[in-house]
């Protein structure tokens, strides 16, 4: 039996407010990492058309970062939902990319505050965004996973 319960000790938070296409980009809403032990932004993209869509998780001092993560973060893609659950690792980067393929993809990357504040101090609040697909038929939902540094009953919102 497991001691982790997702809603208690994980404050859910919707990174995208909803399905979204990826035609034009998305802007993620912006979260502050202030609570965080760990985050992990679970994106789950839906490509009618073949595209390698990239994330990349920002940074920044304000409600509006723009400052690209400079260190290595592992994630994990599966890249046809259809046919297997498996996550498979990737090699540690700052930003990653979607299987060039018409299919239902799951990104998962792994954010540790603790290497946001050493690339900037004050760097404590965390976005994303993801490149045009130039495809109005793929479509993305994104959620933050927010590990709470001090976990309550009612956690202090993250959204900013």
């Amino acid at each position: 039996m497991s001691n982790i319960f997702l809603p208690e000790q994980f404050k859910i938070v919707s990174a995208t407010a909803g399905c979204r296409t990826t035609n034009g980009g998305v802007t993620f809403d912006v979260i502050n990492l202030e609570n965080a032990h760990r985050v992990w932004i679970v994106a789950h993209f839906r490509q009618a058309v073949a595209h390698a869509t990239t994330i990349q998780p920002v940074l920044g001092a304000t409600v509006a970062p723009a400052t690209a993560i400079t260190f290595t973060t592992e994630w994990w893609r599966n890249a046809d939902m259809a046919t297997t659950d498996t996550l498979v690792a990737q090699t540690a980067a700052t930003s990653c990319a979607c299987t060039a393929a018409a299919t239902d993809q799951m990104i998962v990357i792994r954010i540790d505050p603790a290497d946001c504040a050493a690339q900037g101090t004050t760097l404590t609040y965390l976005g994303g965004t993801i490149a045009t697909s130039a495809q109005a038929t793929n479509f993305v939902a994104a959620f933050y996973f927010i590990q709470e540094r001090y976990p309550q009953a009612t956690p202090p919102t993250a959204i900013v």
